[in-house]
């Protein structure tokens, strides 16, 4: 009961802070069509922003000012690179995000080193919560969570019943009639690209104080969150939440499930004949567990290619 229990809050924590990453990805794609492959870097600059800033100017600004600096950088990306290549299709753009996030991690290395850096919980929210049987739960554990259900119910409202979302709409599937009405098209999604990337800093701020800030943390976790656009549906903001929470889900379990196929065979009495047969028979699923995800993205993209959420082509 107490696997159970520490494994569905660990998953659950785990599977938003995955959203909190994966929504500005969705909200990008769903509205541009760009996949942007540099994404996980505006996480990973929010985490140094808030680190360098919470000295300065305490934690609470730090995340705000990690936010606006991801967000102004995002439309700098979208402005000046992005724009240049749109015309020659999505391929050139994903290029150009390649290529962006590694030289994005280049710079983090050149100033702060190829090392973890420092960056903790303050002080005055490193507490328990609650106790989980005979261990105490972090309440910044919760607050993480709170951050990406708050981020998700923003940006569902303000897309869906508000007049923001109606012109952001607009812009999207009408461009022409959008600029015939007043509206400037360009500028539309110069501020959707950076409200994605100031997304995925409010994530990297939160969540870096948390987990490792540390120059490899972009590649780390924006593996995970393509995956996650993948199964929820590309631009699906719906499918990015049920999925970011699944995978969660399933990385927590696996990694306390210490047991293999071998196992299953012994609860018929073969136990003994898989051991023999070793390979696949005797693999934990505790080792596999950084591999699930890859397989869960495999069998929906047999099943429903279009993904959880996503529209069929």
């Amino acid at each position: 009961m107490e696997f159970f229990t520490v494994s569905l809050l660990n998953g659950v924590i785990y599977g938003l802070l995955l959203f909190m990453v994966s929504a500005g990805l969705t909200l990008i794609f769903g509205m541009m069509g760009v996949l942007n492959f540099a994404h996980a870097s505006f996480y990973m600059i929010g985490a140094y922003a808030a680190y360098t800033l919470t000295p300065v100017t305490g934690f609470w600004t730090a995340l705000v000012l990690a936010t606006i600096i991801a967000g102004v950088l995002g439309m700098g990306v979208e402005r000046f690179f992005l724009r240049r290549v749109h015309k020659f299709g999505h391929a050139q753009e994903l290029l150009v995000t390649f290529g962006l996030a590694f030289i994005v991690a280049e710079l983090i290395k050149l100033f702060y080193g190829d090392f973890p850096v420092d960056y903790r919980v303050p002080t005055f929210l490193n507490f328990a919560a609650f106790r989980v049987f005979d261990a105490d739960y972090p309440f910044y554990r919760l607050l993480m969570g709170g951050v990406s259900l708050a981020m998700f119910a923003v940006i569902y409202l303000l897309l869906s019943r508000t007049r923001v979302g109606i012109v952001v709409r607009s812009a999207i599937y009408r461009p022409r009639m959008a600029e015939a009405l007043g509206h400037n098209v360009p500028l539309v999604f110069m501020s959707v690209f950076g409200v994605g990337a100031a997304m995925a800093g409010l994530a990297g701020a939160v969540a870096g104080a948390f987990y490792t800030t540390n120059p490899n943390m972009a590649l780390e976790l924006g593996v995970l969150v393509f995956v996650v656009v993948v199964v929820g549906g590309l631009g699906s903001l719906e499918g990015a939440m049920i999925a970011s929470l699944l995978i969660g889900l399933i990385s927590s379990f696996s990694v306390g499930i210490d047991a293999s196929l071998a196992s299953l065979f012994g609860l018929f009495g073969a136990g003994e004949w898989a051991e023999s047969v070793g390979g696949l028979m005797t693999v934990k699923i505790s080792s596999l567990a950084a591999t699930l995800p890859f397989l869960l993205m495999l069998v929906v993209l047999l099943v429903k290619p279009s993904g959880l959420k996503g529209e069929q082509a």
